[in-house]
């Protein structure tokens, strides 16, 4: 042994570059944090693969409120939930042998015709209808009055003067209608372009119940809460790194300063 004692210095930064950054509680948070936004951010996702399909519209037959192209979200509901005023995917091989988006305008036991006014009319009632585009009451094609059947539906197009809809199968069996076990989903939003949640039908009100909103805003503001989470959780250990360090060139600053002092 030389006899000779080897000192050491403390790195300067109080020696934050060993270990994870921040205090015992901000990593156990953090953790937490990212583990809970992870459970949120996948949850949304996967309820919203359960419950909704996507389908693009070919047409314009639903415009304005759904244009050629545009990309829709539809959710999975049973047949016998289908009301009035309801945007729906349904497949019917009188029509298409590829899914049809219109709207539902009667239901079985309804009486619908038009137009008196520039208006549609079901079961004796005018509807308003402020989804369609302003000039469309002068194109409104007229048809006589059809009683929908029992378990049928009667659909339009919003863009009435251009939709291949109930109007044009008038001559078929069905009157024009379709069954409900033909629905495949009901439309709750335009995804693309980003126009969101369709507008509520409420001209058809008067008639009876309204199909409430799907749970897409919910499942939106899981994904969103969930992405928050992750990345706050995420960021803590970089900051609380950074908040060492800058802690410890204070001090090591401040240490500096005093030892000139000390030597006079």
């Amino acid at each position: 042994m030389s006899g000779q004692s080897t000192t050491r210095t403390a790195p300067s930064g109080g020696g934050t570059g060993r270990g994870p950054a921040g205090s015992r509680t901000g990593q156990r948070l953090s953790g937490l944090a990212v583990a809970l936004g992870m459970v949120l951010f996948l949850g949304g996702f996967a309820w919203g693969a359960v419950v909704y399909r996507p389908y693009t519209v070919p047409t314009t037959s639903m415009a304005p409120t759904i244009g050629a192209g545009d990309r829709v979200l539809a959710q999975r509901v049973d047949s016998g939930d289908v009301r009035r005023g309801d945007v729906v995917v349904f497949k019917d091989a009188t029509w298409a042998d590829v899914p049809v988006v219109k709207r539902v305008v009667a239901v079985g036991g309804d009486t619908v015709s038009c137009c008196q006014d520039g208006k549609l009319r079901v079961n004796g009632k005018e509807i308003d209808e402020p989804y369609l585009a302003e000039d469309t009451a002068e194109r409104l094609a007229n048809f006589p009055s059809v009683t929908v059947p029992k378990g049928r539906l009667f659909l339009l197009g919003d863009e009435r003067s251009g939709s291949v809809d109930s109007t044009a199968h008038l001559t078929d069996a069905a009157n024009g209608t379709v069954s409900r076990g033909a629905v495949q989903g009901r439309v709750d939003a335009v995804v693309w372009p980003m126009d969101g949640m369709l507008p509520t039908p409420t001209g058809f009100e008067e008639l009876g119940a309204l199909s409430s909103p799907g749970p897409l805003r919910t499942m939106v503001a899981l994904v969103i809460a969930g992405a928050v989470l992750v990345l706050g959780g995420a960021a803590y250990g970089p900051i609380a790194k950074r908040a060492e360090t800058s802690r410890g060139r204070a001090r090591a600053g401040a240490q500096a300063n005093a030892e000139p002092s000390r030597g006079r």
